[in-house]
């Protein structure tokens, strides 16, 4: 664990940081929650589920089956992978039934990686007029997955056209107020690009 890593994101103001637990042990997130961080990202539900700890907020950052959905509401704070109406539905229906109201953050897809996932950046807009639609789910906000490159200039770019995106919608609905971009090799230039929140893993826990 890098004992100097999160000292210095317990530091980042008006940034909240969360650790990606994917493939780490309950004790090791134990021992990162004793250090000072207490939101954790996980990208399968089945492992959020064996690790589920109610003393700590939980974000679902993965890809999000729909069937997976009924297992997740009541627990998860906050899903940051709602990319179609379809899972939106799913998430309604769950959340429904608990008479609670979902957080969700859209996944836009910002890269040209054909294996990342999200909704395309032209569909934003009318994909939030749709989520109208479903009183049990909360919009919170935006997140994204730049490009796994060593070209910074276009990470940066990704993560400005991001920042548009988020500002703009801002001013359309309330309830909008996270831009989740950014992980371990890039949180610093999504950071000085708009992001309040950043997912690290691998620099937190090894």
């Amino acid at each position: 664990m890098n004992h100097e890593l999160i000292e210095s994101l317990k530091t980042l103001k008006d940034v909240q940081v969360v650790a990606v637990s994917k493939k780490r042990t309950k004790e090791q997130i134990e021992e990162v929650a004793k250090a000072g961080l207490r939101v954790f990202g996980e990208n399968r539900v089945q492992e959020f589920i064996d690790k589920y700890d109610p003393a700590y907020t939980w974000h679902i950052i993965g890809h999000l089956q729909t069937n997976k959905v009924k297992y997740i509401i009541g627990k998860v704070d906050l899903i940051e992978s709602l990319d179609s109406l379809k899972l939106a539905k799913e998430i309604e229906k769950y959340a429904a039934r608990q008479d609670l109201i979902q957080d969700v953050l859209v996944q836009i897809k910002i890269s040209n990686d054909p294996m990342k996932t999200g909704l395309p950046y032209e569909e934003a807009e009318e994909f939030l007029k749709s989520l109208q639609a479903y009183p049990h789910i909360r919009v919170r906000g935006f997140m994204c997955v730049a490009t796994h490159t060593d070209d910074m200039n276009l990470v940066a770019e990704e993560f400005e056209n991001m920042h548009t995106l988020y500002k703009s919608m801002k001013t359309i609905y309330p309830t909008i107020d996270t831009l989740s971009m950014g992980m371990s090799h890039d949180y610093k230039i999504a950071i000085e690009h708009g992001a309040n929140m950043v997912r690290i893993g691998t620099a937190i826990f090894e």
